[in-house]
């Protein structure tokens, strides 16, 4: 036995403290980040070039009791062999297939547009 039965109850409270410190902290860098990532991308120029689709994927979070939500990417080769995967809108995604060619337009890691060259 502790010689001090009441320490259980005044560790508690710090570590309770401790616990929401660590939560507001992660949310604090994760909105800094995003925020950091966001203001990059708009430094950087637009982009136009003619490149291929390659591969598609989708990334599903969620489900069980919670809302899922999905997100699309499209790997895209570009004419200089360099290969970029964006993440796309779910619309144009349906609308895209591996092999189509065509302009992509993008800003950074920001997908703007693609459209299929006939």
């Amino acid at each position: 036995m502790p010689e001090n039965p009441d320490a259980m109850f005044q560790i508690i409270p710090v570590l309770v403290i401790c616990g929401f410190a660590a939560v507001l902290g992660i949310i604090i860098f994760t909105i800094f980040k995003n925020i950091a990532a966001w203001n990059k991308n708009n430094q950087q120029p637009v982009t136009e070039v003619l490149a291929t689709i390659v591969a598609k994927r989708t990334s599903t979070h969620g489900g069980g009791n919670t809302r899922a939500y999905n997100h699309y990417y499209a790997t895209f080769e570009l004419e200089s062999g360099e290969r970029l995967e964006l993440q796309v809108k779910g619309e144009e995604y349906g609308q895209q297939a591996e092999g189509d060619r065509g302009k992509l337009t993008y800003q950074g890691t920001r997908y703007l547009s693609y459209s299929r060259s006939v």
